[in-house]
C-alpha cells in the first residue's frame, strides 16, 4: 500500500518526425543494383489538377542532404529551400503527371501509377525501384524490381526525396492556376476540398480542372442542378427570367453552362 505522495510517469516518447535512412538503398548498392529510383507521389486526394509523382536517383553511397523528411512534415519555405539542392545533388531527377482527365477516366489508383511509371521513364533507367505505399497490381510487369513501403516517405532517403519534388512541382502548378481561376484559393490549399474550396465551388461552380470523378464535386454539380431545378415554375404565375413562361418542364435544363 503507498502512503506517501508519488508520481506516475508515463514513457517519453519524441513527437519529432522521423528521419529516414539509407538503409535500404545501401543494401540494394550492395547487390549490385546502381541506379535506384525512389518514387512518391502527389495529389490523390485534392478535388482539383493533376497528380503528381517524382522519381529520384542517387549515386551509391551518397551523403543524405540534412533536413530531409516526409514533404508533410515540411513547410512550404522548407521544401522550397530543400527542392533545388535535391536536383543539384541527384544522379537523375524524373517528373511524370497524369491530367484530370485521366484521372476521370482511369481513376486516382490507376492515374497514380501511371504518373509513377512516366516519372520513372523520364530518369534514364533503373535498376530498382523504391515506392511509397502498399504493393502494387502488375508494377513489377511495368517497372521491373521494386519494393513498396508503407511509410516510405517518411523511413525512405529517396523517397522522401521524391515526395519533396512532387510536392514542390504540384504546389507551384496550382498557384499559377489558381491566377487562372482566382476564388478558390488553390495557392493556399493547392487543391484540396478545404471549407473555402467547397464555398467556392458553391458559389463559382466547377472548372475544367475539377474531378468530376471525386464525391466533392459531384456535390457541388448535384448543388448546381438542384439550383436550375428550384427556379423551374411548379405552379401558376410568371416563369423566372431565362424561362419561358409557355416552356414545359420536362425540357432539358443545361446545367452549369
Amino acid at each position: 500500500m503507498v502512503t506517501g505522495p508519488w508520481r506516475f510517469r508515463l514513457p517519453f516518447r519524441s513527437m519529432a518526425p522521423p528521419t529516414p535512412t539509407l538503409r535500404r538503398e545501401r543494401a540494394l548498392w550492395r547487390a549490385g543494383a546502381r541506379r535506384v529510383a525512389g518514387i512518391d507521389e502527389v495529389g490523390v486526394a485534392p478535388a482539383c489538377g493533376p497528380v503528381v509523382a517524382a522519381a529520384v536517383i542517387f549515386r551509391p553511397n551518397t551523403r543524405m542532404i540534412p533536413g530531409v523528411r516526409d514533404s508533410k512534415t515540411l513547410s512550404a519555405a522548407q521544401r522550397e529551400a530543400l527542392a533545388p539542392e535535391i536536383r543539384r545533388r541527384a544522379l537523375a531527377v524524373g517528373i511524370g503527371a497524369a491530367s484530370v482527365a485521366e484521372i476521370d477516366r482511369l481513376n486516382i489508383y490507376h492515374a497514380t501509377h501511371l504518373a509513377m511509371r512516366r516519372a520513372l521513364g523520364r530518369v534514364g533507367g533503373h535498376d530498382h525501384v523504391l515506392v511509397d505505399g502498399l504493393g502494387i497490381a502488375g508494377f513489377e510487369a511495368e517497372v521491373g524490381p521494386y519494393d513498396a513501403i508503407v511509410d516510405g516517405d517518411a523511413r525512405v532517403y529517396t523517397i522522401a526525396c521524391a515526395s519533396i519534388i512532387a510536392k514542390v512541382v504540384r504546389d507551384r502548378l496550382m498557384a499559377r492556376l489558381a491566377v487562372r481561376h482566382p476564388g478558390y484559393g488553390w495557392e493556399r490549399n493547392a487543391g484540396y476540398a478545404t471549407a473555402e474550396h467547397r464555398a467556392a465551388m458553391a458559389t463559382l461552380g466547377i472548372t475544367p480542372f475539377h474531378r468530376r470523378s471525386f464525391i466533392t464535386t459531384r456535390r457541388a454539380l448535384e448543388g448546381v442542378e438542384q439550383l436550375d431545378l428550384d427556379l423551374v415554375p411548379v405552379g401558376p404565375g410568371t416563369a423566372p427570367t431565362g424561362l419561358a413562361a409557355d416552356e414545359p418542364l420536362e425540357a432539358p435544363l443545361v446545367i452549369g453552362g
